[in-house]
């Protein structure tokens, strides 16, 4: 009998180890991980994403008397700086500034401010404070390849009096766009 129990109790001491053999296996794998990245931009430090609406900047040529002969202005976007834009390293952006609301409408300009009542002030835009650059309708800024820093784009208008403006409140929207 003893041989007996001997033996059974050598196949529960083997039955024993075999099942702490296996709770301690140990297996392997991966985790695979992934991030698609696409280039971007931003313009006067918000994200432009894709679509329409951005806001580049306001052009204001301040308060003046109706017998106005010369007036400036310079784009100015969030926070009162240039217009500002950041796109991800490696693309080269470039601005398109096109048409505007009431272009050809009045002599003395490529562009138009208007009071909705019929009159108009001429103006162009130029890449120059002097003046001397006139970015055309349709015109491109190229910039420089982005290393990821913001970079300044500088445009200027310069908008001309005329005789028998009435007093009033003019505009006019100008179409930008920014491809990188």
């Amino acid at each position: 009998m003893h041989v007996f129990v001997s033996r059974i109790a050598l196949s529960l001491l083997g039955l024993a180890l075999a099942a702490s053999a296996q709770a301690t296996t140990t297996v392997t794998g991966q985790i695979s991980a992934n991030l698609t990245l696409t280039s971007a931009c931003q313009v006067n430090g918000a994200g432009t994403g894709a679509g329409t609406g951005i806001n580049f900047g306001t052009l204001s040529f301040g308060t003046a008397t109706s017998l106005f002969t010369e007036a400036d202005g310079q784009v100015l976007g969030g926070g009162g700086g240039a217009l500002s834009i950041l796109c991800s390293s490696g693309t080269t952006p470039s601005v398109t500034v096109s048409a505007g609301s009431h272009d050809g409408l009045s002599t003395g300009g490529t562009r138009a401010l208007a009071d909705g009542a019929g009159n108009f002030v001429p103006y162009d835009l130029y890449t120059d404070s002097g003046h001397t650059t006139l970015l055309a309708i349709g015109g491109v800024i190229n910039l420089a390849a982005s290393t990821g820093v913001a970079q300044t784009v500088n445009i200027y208008g310069k908008a001309v009096g005329k005789a028998g403006l009435p007093a009033g409140t003019y505009t006019d929207t100008v179409t930008v766009s920014l491809t990188f």
